[in-house]
């Protein structure tokens, strides 16, 4: 770490610190946890993981993606502290991951499905949200049964104007000319929705009392640190008789693992870095991460690419800029708590609807669909899978409809048929393993009889053991048919049969 580097990861922490800030709030108040618990997870991940990691530019910290893992994992625990032992068992599992090398299994996972996990989460994520944007009490749902008469008493109208305006700021912010002129483009949008947010409050406290009245964030007083310690939580350590625990651990490690990854190969392409980080140092450090977290209370940690991209962006030039930001979400959890304490939540809303929408935006969908039906199916599959039957769920269906697409696309180009008249000509395209049987049999099937067909086997270097069985019975019921055979093999193959 040069000191040399000081003046561009200091501004570049700033802005990192301007960007995680609304977002940790956010992703606390979406997971139904106390806002200090996403400041307290973004310190963990800013300080701890930074250290242990291998990326000089990756800041990691509570992920948007987890939100609808923790909050259904709370409720099926029944408790926070049990929750939080089982995201200490993430922690451990995926240290273990690294320990295996098994960070490059992620290379394997299709991006149909990715793409469907990603989009899965996204429109929960806009469903748990949209009651909060439209004001009504933390915890309601659009699907609970309530009558028409209490949806408009619960709608709060300043709620849903906060949640338009920050959307819009957002939309606009980032292509804006309006930010140059003023010389803010180091403001993200995220900030200054919430800053809109707070503006609109403090203009409603003198224009109208009533449009003032909304829920905001409640941030303790960190005076002592008794007060600190008070604000900590604890694991329950009886959760290991509970079975439940050990899958929402799974979850928790596995879609934790894989937002980590995926954010780190997107971070090599706009920062590219020799030697490349090590992905299994990375989980490592992940691991680390959220077994710290489990311990004192906090969320899931991952690498973030959104915070990731900022620094880089912002000039970073060294890990020194994620440790300032890190520093930055402590002051501000111990000194500005009476600042953030005005921040509606629906600002916080509507900045996790639209990191939703862009987790499941249109154009991606649009995009797959182009693909054509073999990328489409396996996204439309895991993606409706997650929605009604759970994220580990999702994941496992998207994987085996994707596994039997590919199957079938091989098992049907691995064998070529072509004929002018009575003369065929089977063509072996690549290794023939029992999975080729049936389309070896359909094609076999089609020779009529009183024919001549070659099977032309010079291009591949294996014939598993059934396929040979099956070229032998043919062979018998061929001589009866007047169907002359010529099988050409490759030299591998023959020096294997001659072994």
């Amino acid at each position: 770490m040069r000191y040399a580097n000081v003046r561009f990861d200091l501004p570049a922490g700033l802005v990192v610190f301007l960007v995680a800030l609304p977002l940790c709030l956010g992703i606390a108040q979406a997971s139904g946890v106390p806002p200090f618990v996403g400041l307290l997870t973004g310190i963990i991940g800013g300080l701890l993981v930074t250290l242990l990691s291998p990326s000089p530019f990756s800041v990691s910290g509570p992920a948007a993606g987890l939100v609808t893992i923790v909050t259904s994992a709370i409720v099926s625990l029944g408790d926070f502290p049990t929750f939080l032992f089982a995201l200490l068992l993430s922690g451990i599992f995926q240290f273990v991951f690294g320990m295996l090398r098994s960070g490059q299994l992620a290379a394997l996972i299709p991006s149909a499905v990715i793409h469907g996990m990603l989009a899965g989460i996204g429109i929960l994520l806009i469903l748990q949200q949209l009651p909060l944007a439209m004001g009504y009490p933390v915890g309601h749902g659009l699907s609970e049964d309530i009558t028409l008469q209490q949806l408009q008493a619960d709608i709060t109208p300043a709620a849903i104007i906060v949640s338009i305006g920050a959307l819009l700021l957002i939309k606009f912010w980032g292509s804006s000319s309006v930010k140059q002129r003023l010389r803010l483009s180091a403001l993200p949008g995220p900030l200054i929705a919430v800053l809109w947010g707070c503006l609109f409050v403090w203009l409603a406290q003198y224009l109208s009392p009533e449009l003032a009245n909304l829920a905001r964030i409640e941030l303790p007083a960190l005076t002592s640190v008794e007060a600190v310690q008070s604000q900590l939580s604890f694991p329950n350590w009886q959760a290991w008789r509970n079975p439940t625990v050990y899958v929402i651990a799974m979850t928790i490690a596995i879609v934790g693992s894989l937002e980590t990854l995926l954010s780190q190969e997107a971070l090599k392409k706009i920062a590219p870095m020799t030697p490349e980080p090590s992905a299994d140092k990375e989980l490592r450090a992940q691991g680390a991460g959220n077994m710290l977290s489990g311990l004192i209370g906090g969320l899931p940690i991952t690498s973030v690419i959104v915070r990731s991209s900022a620094n880089v962006q912002a000039g970073a030039q060294s890990r020194l800029s994620i440790l300032i930001h890190g520093l930055l979400l402590l002051f501000s959890a111990v000194l500005f708590t009476d600042l953030l304490n005005n921040i509606p939540l629906a600002s916080l809303a509507a900045i996790l609807i639209y990191t939703g929408f862009k987790l499941a935006h249109p154009k991606i969908i649009l995009s797959l669909w182009r693909q054509g039906l073999q990328q489409f199916i396996p996204f439309t599959a895991t993606l409706f899978s997650i929605l009604f039957l759970g994220m580990l769920e999702g994941i496992a269906l998207g994987l085996v409809v994707q596994l039997a697409g590919s199957l079938y696309q091989s098992n049907r180009n691995a064998l070529r048929l072509t004929h002018y008249d009575n003369h065929y000509l089977i063509k072996c395209q690549q290794n023939l393993t029992f999975l080729n049987k049936m389309r070896l049999k359909h094609l076999l099937g089609q020779i009529k009889p009183d024919s001549e067909v070659i099977i032309d086997c010079e291009g591949i270097d294996y014939l598993d053991d059934d396929i040979r069985e099956m070229l032998n019975e043919y062979r018998y019921s061929a001589a009866k048919k007047g169907i002359k055979i010529s099988l050409h093999l490759s030299e591998d193959i023959l020096v294997r049969n001659i072994n």
